[in-house]
């Protein structure tokens, strides 16, 4: 059975990847991670929109979410167009053709005792 659910945009305000990492690669390096979930019969054709507070957005960074998959994309993985800088404050728009669900994951590792936030994104009705 598979469900159409979420929406076609979404926004995460806050995004920032610290500088360096404590702890063993690659699971604790510090990172930003969007989530996607795609419960829907059709692949997800997915582009993420990034922003600055100091020059212009950067984008798009394409990915398909297969059907009835999930897909964690670490921030930090993003090359193409050009990678996201490190010790940067930046947001993000996610688009995608069909409805998707977003969530928004951070590990900061600076310290020995690791911090992980997650929220769900904002999903533009």
């Amino acid at each position: 059975m598979s469900l159409s659910i979420g929406r076609t945009c979404w926004a995460i305000a806050e995004g920032y990847i610290p500088p360096y990492s404590n702890g063993p690669e690659p699971q604790f390096i510090s990172h930003e991670t969007v989530c996607i979930l795609n419960a829907g019969d059709e692949d997800a054709h997915v582009e993420i929109t990034i922003y600055y507070s100091d020059k212009e957005p950067v984008g798009a960074y394409r990915l398909t979410v297969p059907a009835r998959r999930t897909k964690h994309v670490r921030f930090n993985d993003l090359n193409d167009p050009a990678p996201i800088p490190h010790d940067t404050d930046f947001a993000s728009v996610i688009q995608s053709n069909v409805p998707i669900v977003v969530q928004h994951t951070r590990l900061d590792s600076r310290q020995a005792e690791n911090a992980l936030l997650s929220t769900i994104a904002y999903a533009n009705t």
